[in-house]
């Protein structure tokens, strides 16, 4: 088992945690320098000095680039050792590591996380935070994570080609971890760990504003493609019932003009990343297209005709409704990449 540990300007709480595991057990530990200033040199010289592997990066290029930097390390030294990724700041016991490093091995398809309880002295951005990640996540992917900004996960060897080729340098890249992993056939195991926060978090080098832009970004993208072609289709959709003064007429039209829109945003800006063919993409796409069309007007005729409510609230309910039924489709399905392994 390795223990891979991203420090930027650590203090000796890191070298606490390293003491902990090598009195404890025989894991390897990968200590990754993100460029962090010359003072904190002694520490990862005092890790060189009691066997640890200590990757350094000159200058700071965030915590995604320095956990894809022991990942290179691993499997460029063709590890086959599972491996476990924890904070330097203390939040992390050898307890919960050693509980992770037992499950890890018998969940050789999954992500292990330890999911922090958030009960006791959490500080409020912290508690916030997290809450509002797991309810975007859980609206997004239909899947329930007790805690998305976990930093103590674990991994088995065979995800390092995966993890290698995921985007993102710094916060983003631990989301991306879990908005990818399903479709590339890895499943979530939760394991519940201690919630510590040491002097309410204050060595955390995360950015409420940057870095949350960093990790919501895919989704924002989304919603601002969604939103643009909901004010098309919605203008395409008065425009047309006023000409028709058919409901299906419009609700049609409407729909067709706003999704060639929506796929030629959603392939070239949200989710670039896909490889596969535009041929395929174009025809998952409009049965999709299809699918959602039907439960549009049906919705619609349900909240305008039956219950009676106005075009214009009919039609936002009826949005609101299918917006993450449609990202996830999108996101899992049609723009989908195939990751190597």
């Amino acid at each position: 088992m390795k223990i891979v540990i991203p420090a930027y300007q650590p203090d000796n709480r890191v070298l606490d945690l390293i003491y902990e595991i090598q009195n404890n057990s025989n894991y390897g530990i990968i200590l990754v320098n993100d460029g962090s200033d010359l003072n904190c040199n002694p520490i990862f010289e005092k890790a060189i000095d009691v066997g640890c592997t200590v990757l350094t990066l000159k200058i700071n290029h965030g915590k995604g680039a320095a956990l894809k930097t022991a990942f290179r390390f691993l499997l460029n030294n063709g590890s086959d050792e599972d491996f476990i990724c924890a904070d330097c700041d203390g939040q992390h016991t050898w307890k919960d590591i050693q509980k992770i490093a037992q499950a890890v091995p018998d969940y050789p398809s999954s992500i292990t996380l330890g999911c922090r309880k958030f009960i006791g002295k959490v500080p409020v951005k912290s508690m916030l935070g997290n809450k509002i990640t797991r309810a975007i996540f859980t609206i997004i992917t239909g899947n329930k994570i007790s805690d998305t900004q976990t930093g103590l996960r674990g991994f088995s060897a065979s995800m390092l080609p995966w993890l290698t080729e995921l985007k993102g340098n710094r916060y983003e890249f631990e989301m991306n971890q879990l908005l990818e992993a399903k479709k590339a056939g890895y499943q979530f195991n939760c394991i519940p760990i201690e919630t510590i926060y040491d002097n309410n978090n204050a060595g955390s080098h995360f950015n409420p504003v940057m870095d949350s832009i960093r990790i919501y970004l895919p989704i924002m993208k989304f919603c601002l493609s969604s939103l643009i072609c909901a004010l098309l289709d919605l203008g395409l959709l008065f425009l047309l019932n006023g000409i028709t003064n058919n409901l299906l007429i419009a609700v049609a039209g409407a729909r067709i003009g706003s999704s060639v829109t929506n796929y030629i945003l959603n392939r070239k800006l949200v989710f670039k990343e896909a490889k596969r063919s535009k041929t395929v993409t174009l025809l998952q796409y409009y049965l999709l297209v299809i699918v959602i069309l039907s439960c549009n007007y049906l919705l619609m005729s349900l909240f305008n005709k039956s219950i009676g409510l106005s075009l214009l609230i009919s039609k936002l309910l009826t949005e609101g409704i299918l917006f993450s039924f449609s990202y996830t489709i999108q996101h899992r399905f049609i723009f989908k990449h195939s990751p190597e392994k």
